[in-house]
């Protein structure tokens, strides 16, 4: 007779606590197969990072170190979940698998329907618990912002791990899929932040404790925010903390902070991040087509130069490429500079948003995909919707980088100039030319565009775009759809 359990899926929700799948599962007093699954179709996307998976095997690791101590773990599989749920449930007897709902890309939602259409064939519930403020199936965003604020208000009810039932998965299943071959080839990156809840709660706590003090001051400053900022993206993004355990942490320590007009312009950011997912849990369309379809026949050739110049920090404008830089080495850079990143490559280089949003999705350790697509779009210019901003990156640079730190430490070629010169090298005269030992095109590249030029030109077509009734019908749509009207 086969034995009978519940399997926990894994996704976008790597923690032990505030979990209200593994809850269930543990309350329901089944053994209990607790899951990961590495998916070669998606790892093999042109989003998909080595980075995302180091981070997602730390976590993973960081909670298998906590359930030792229940005699269980979280089995890594590397394989497509069909193949890997038929060989489970040929062996055992499943009586459900519980999961967070999961607002990924259109391959995870292809997947997902996939998944839910074979589970149903076996007869096997698929139960899935709501992740964060996300809301399912939500047909108006008028009620949203209570519904939000109702849901991250409720109680935590943290599982009782003491209770899992021992349990060890059939061998023949752990070798079938063993995920051995490709865990050996991740490397360890000092350069960026290490997954894991408890590293989570670490920088979670230093934050609410001491970092938050300025963190107005400094979010738009590329080198101040990567320590004001709260840093909790990419443990947000994975699921090493909820933003309910966040919210209420932050509840916790406003009374007390010397600072707190900086709490409540973060917590502003958490009500923000889910309001932007919402978006591609109602539309996932956001992720590869134009979302306002006035925007259709715009930016229509391609520069693969201008492209390789933008991806590789060789644009000739210091910020943009101190910035590309950075977040190829680190993961991470503050979200103003996201911003003017994206500017610059569908404004200034008139290039189509699709491309840039795969490779910095691939470059942004935080990856979240509900926040990623919309937010290309939305600074792209393409939803009708939202001002259109053309971000100046050299104005830019004068207000967040006056002293050219963080292009400095980025752009080691311009180290001996002063900071004015560091911050625009198209201004160097011949007599600096030789004081500086530098020469634009030689030490570091020449600017590939003027973005004076470039302003007036993508300005006057966007504009032009956003006035037309086309746009503004669409945008009404789009409104309907994504926005609280009152």
């Amino acid at each position: 007779m086969k034995e009978e359990i519940n399997i926990v899926w894994f996704k976008r929700d790597l923690r032990l606590k505030d979990h209200p799948p593994l809850k269930t599962a543990i309350d329901d007093g089944k053994p209990i197969l607790m899951l990961y699954v590495l998916e070669p179709s998606i790892i093999s996307t042109p989003y998909s990072d080595e980075r995302h998976w180091r981070f997602i095997i730390e976590s993973i690791y960081d909670l298998n170190e906590k359930l030792k101590r229940c005699h269980q773990e979280i089995y890594i599989f590397y394989g497509e979940i069909i193949p890997i749920l038929e060989k489970i449930i040929h062996r055992y007897k499943v009586k459900s698998i519980l999961s967070h709902q999961e607002t990924g890309t259109w391959l995870t939602y292809q997947r997902d329907i996939q998944v839910k259409k074979f589970l149903k064939e076996k007869g096997i519930p698929w139960i899935e618990f709501q992740n964060n403020a996300v809301i399912r199936g939500l047909k108006s965003r008028d009620s949203w912002n209570e519904k939000r604020n109702e849901y991250i208000s409720k109680t935590i009810e943290n599982p009782v791990l003491e209770k899992l039932i021992s349990f060890e998965l059939d061998y023949d299943i752990r070798n079938s899929f063993s995920a051995d071959k490709f865990l050996s080839t991740i490397n360890f990156n000092h350069s960026m932040q290490v997954g894991g809840e408890t590293e989570a709660e670490k920088v979670l706590l230093s934050f609410l404790k001491v970092r938050h003090i300025g963190y107005i001051k400094n979010i738009s400053k590329p080198e101040e925010s990567r320590n004001k900022c709260s840093r909790l993206s990419p443990y947000i993004a994975y699921g090493n903390l909820s933003i309910k355990q966040i919210q209420q942490a932050k509840n916790e320590f406003y009374s007390v902070s010397p600072s707190k007009r900086d709490l409540l312009a973060f917590e502003s950011r958490l009500v923000w991040h889910c309001h932007f997912i919402q978006k591609l849990e109602t539309e996932p369309e956001y992720e590869f087509r134009n979302i306002n379809s006035a925007y259709n026949d715009i930016r229509t050739d391609w520069n693969e130069n201008y492209f390789n110049a933008w991806k590789n920090g060789l644009t000739g404008y210091p910020l943009v490429d101190a910035c590309i830089r950075c977040v190829i080495e680190t993961g991470y850079i503050n979200f103003r500079m996201r911003a003017m990143l994206v500017s610059f490559l569908t404004h200034h280089l008139w290039l189509d948003w699709k491309e840039g949003a795969n490779f910095l999705a691939k470059q942004f350790l935080d990856f979240e995909p509900g926040i990623h697509f919309p937010q290309f779009q939305m600074q792209a210019g393409t939803t009708g919707i939202n001002t259109i901003r053309i971000y100046n990156p050299t104005k830019q640079a004068l207000e967040n980088d006056p002293d050219a730190i963080f292009i400095k430490k980025w752009l080691p070629e311009l180290r001996n100039l002063p900071s004015h010169l560091a911050i625009e090298p198209w201004k160097i005269t011949p007599l600096e030319e030789l004081m500086f030992n530098f020469k634009c095109g030689k030490n570091y590249p020449k600017r590939i565009i003027d973005t004076d030029i470039t302003y007036r030109q993508a300005s006057k077509i966007l504009w032009n775009i956003k006035k037309s009734q086309k746009s503004q019908s669409e945008a009404e749509k789009i409104l309907s759809k994504h926005v609280k009207l009152n």
